[in-house]
Formats: structure tokens, C-alpha cells, sequence
């Protein structure tokens, strides 16, 4: 039964990840998440159900355009897949909980904001608030505010403002050369929901990972296999790191180990 309900998230995960192809094409230029035909960016033609069945489509017609021929970006098939198998993982960490919505939801924002700022380098106001304010609702709920009106601890509430204080000093040293503003607003709810060891670690995680991604591109660029100008200098999107380093902690709990530990939190 485990297994099969697993399957269905993951499906799930999918036609949500479909979705917000849309949130992420459509925000902030004025056209509807939920109105109007998705259309080839190419040709203009209107899809048909058949060429918006999630990561399948995308398999069936070879990444190509049905009309024009002309190809589909891979970003389409991937945040599908992606979202699926994160959606998937959320169900077997909670299970079908109270809580569970409000997760999957976080997952999906998260998502969102992760191809949102590799696209635009520029984590959206709305999305980055709304998870936020998800977070420190979560704090509170974690904490039994419901059933006991239970205030949770000092060390719950300023895990994320110590990490949003991290990142909105090296803003504001650097004068925004450094990290984006978005970072430690992103930062704020990361704390929250990770707790200070946690969160301390996912973004060491980040740096190490985005580090090495960073060096992986120069030297493609070295290799002269990249088709983008690169340099050490080059404004590579952090909040996509933060993310993937966040969901590694989130799932794997390492943080609250080694970190917990080191420096007895």
C-alpha cells in the first residue's frame, strides 16, 4: 500500500510540476497561472491535451514541437520529474499527516523559486514570503500552539534570524555584489523550518555545492564545451544551492547530527 500510495504522489508531484512551468513562465507579466492555452513559443500553436501529459509528452514527441517541430526546453520534463520524486519523499517522511499539505505546498515554492531565480536571478517577493510566513506558522504548529498553546523555544524563533542576519550581512557589506537580498529572505524560512543546526549546515552545504558547480563551469568554459561566456566574475543564481542543499538536510536530518553536535545545540 506504501509503495502504491508513493506511486500516486510521485504523479502527483508531476501535474503539480507541470503547473508551475506556468507559475514560473507567467509571473510577473500579467497573464493568469490558471487562464489561457499554454502555447509553442516558436509556431503559437495551442497545445493539445496529448502534448501536456506530464514528462511523458516531452517522451512521446522526442522534445520537439508537434507543430513547428522546433524543440522543447528540457526544463519542462525535469522540474515534472523533479517535483514528482520531492512530492514522493514528503509523503514517505510525514505520511498522510495533518501537516502534510502544508509541506507539499512549501516543496512546490520552493521549486518555484529555485527555476524562477536560475531563470531570472531574482527569487520573487511573493513566493519567498509566502514560504516565510509558511515556516513560522510551522514553527508554532511543530511546537503544539494548536492543542496547548505551547509557545515554541527561543532557539526555534531565531534560527532563522540568525541565518537571515548571515546573508543580509553579506549583502549589505558587499553592497549586493555578494548575495542578493533574496538570499537571506529565503535564508529566514530555511532557519525556521531547519532549526539552527540544521539550517547552519544546509548552508555550508550550499557553499560547498555551489562552489563546486562554479568550478565545474569554468572548466567547461576552459574545455571551450560551454556555449556561454564564463569568467570568475560570472552572477550565478545561489538560491537554486540554498534549496537542493536545503531538501538534502530536510531529508537526511545530517545537520541536527553533526552539527547539533559540534556545537551542542
Amino acid at each position: 500500500m506504501i509503495l502504491f500510495n508513493t506511486f500516486l504522489f510521485f504523479i502527483f508531484g508531476t501535474i503539480i510540476g507541470s503547473f508551475l512551468n506556468v507559475v514560473v513562465l507567467r509571473y510577473n507579466t500579467g497573464c493568469s497561472f490558471v487562464k489561457g492555452r499554454s502555447k509553442c513559443f516558436s509556431c503559437s500553436k495551442e497545445l493539445s491535451w496529448y502534448e501536456l501529459v506530464p514528462i511523458f509528452s516531452f517522451l512521446f514527441l522526442k522534445g520537439k514541437c508537434f507543430g513547428c517541430k522546433s524543440k522543447i526546453s528540457i526544463q519542462y520534463p525535469l522540474v515534472e520529474f523533479i517535483t514528482g520524486v520531492l512530492f514522493s519523499f514528503v509523503f514517505l517522511k510525514f505520511g498522510l499527516s495533518t501537516f502534510l499539505p502544508l509541506y507539499l505546498f512549501i516543496t512546490a515554492l520552493l521549486i518555484a523559486m529555485s527555476v524562477y531565480d536560475f531563470m531570472h536571478k531574482i527569487i520573487p517577493d511573493g513566493m519567498v514570503f509566502a514560504f516565510d510566513l509558511l515556516a513560522l506558522a510551522l514553527v508554532f504548529l511543530n511546537n503544539g500552539f494548536v492543542h496547548s498553546f505551547q509557545m515554541p523555544g527561543l532557539l526555534n524563533l531565531f534560527s532563522g534570524i540568525v541565518l537571515f542576519a548571515f546573508f543580509g550581512g553579506l549583502w549589505l557589506v558587499s553592497s549586493g555584489k555578494w548575495m542578493g537580498f533574496g538570499d537571506a529572505k529565503l535564508s529566514l524560512g530555511i532557519g525556521w523550518l531547519l532549526g539552527i543546526s540544521g539550517g547552519i549546515f544546509s548552508i555550508m552545504l550550499a557553499f560547498w555545492i555551489g562552489a563546486l558547480f562554479s568550478i565545474g563551469l569554468l572548466i567547461l568554459e576552459k574545455l571551450n564545451l560551454s556555449n556561454k561566456k564564463l569568467t570568475i566574475k560570472s552572477e550565478i543564481p545561489f538560491a537554486p544551492f540554498i534549496i537542493f542543499a536545503f531538501f538534502i538536510e530536510f531529508f537526511l536530518g545530517w545537520g541536527s547530527v553533526y552539527v547539533g553536535y559540534l556545537f551542542n545545540f
